[in-house]
């Protein structure tokens, strides 16, 4: 896996539920690489921090072999890196590939795989229609959120090295399926709550979900 692109946002203004409110969603690349914090990406806009960074959600990627997906789906939208609010646009990254707890080395960061992305109504607003949140859930391409282990930094062309797993985990594609397309799967759930990486918040909306 190699970054393709790193991202960092301004706060934008948008309207949500007829209210202002301003978010980070519009990320834009950045030439000079990021800076991993422990609990979020040095400089990048994050305006809801009771759903966005702190340390499981310290940095977001997402792969740029989905776009191309995407981009049929939503033809007429500008479509530049960071368009999903990612801070690190990763060519290779296949979800059904990377469990949670993987760890590895990029850059001069060492970051651990936490949980996958699930979409909120700002998404919606990205793209110009709250369909997309649905359709995000529907489709095996979360993206992935990591904690920050050592804070680093990164620029493009850095690969992702794989220095550690974690047993008995599974992957964050398989997670993700618990909250649309596997939401039945008792046994799944009860497996993904026992990893010890997997994020708390994550683990208590799958409790909830499944009335564990």
């Amino acid at each position: 896996m190699i970054v393709i692109s790193t991202n960092i946002a301004q706060p934008t203004t948008v309207i949500k539920n007829n209210k202002t409110v301003k978010t980070g969603i519009y990320k834009t690349h950045v030439e000079n690489g990021i800076s991993l914090g422990l609990t979020d990406v040095v400089g990048d806009a994050v305006m809801d921090r009771k759903h966005h960074g702190g340390i499981d959600k310290a940095c977001y990627l997402y792969s740029a072999d989905h776009y191309p997906f995407w981009q049929k789906k939503f033809p007429d939208l500008h479509w530049t890196h960071g368009m999903f609010g990612e801070n690190l646009t990763v060519k290779g990254l296949d979800e059904s590939k990377i469990n949670i707890g993987d760890t590895f080395k990029v850059g001069t960061a060492i970051i651990q795989v936490s949980e996958p992305r699930r979409p909120c109504s700002i998404l919606g607003i990205r793209f110009g229609t709250q369909a997309m949140v649905k359709e995000f859930y529907h489709q095996p391409y979360p993206g992935i959120y990591v904690r920050v282990l050592k804070e680093g930094k990164i620029k493009k062309n850095d690969t992702l090295k794989l220095i550690d797993k974690e047993k008995n985990s599974i992957s964050i594609a398989a997670v993700y399926s618990l909250f649309a397309m596997d939401d039945k799967n008792h046994s799944l759930a009860k497996k993904a709550i026992d990893i010890n990486s997997l994020a708390q918040v994550c683990k208590n909306s799958i409790t909830e979900r499944f009335k564990l």
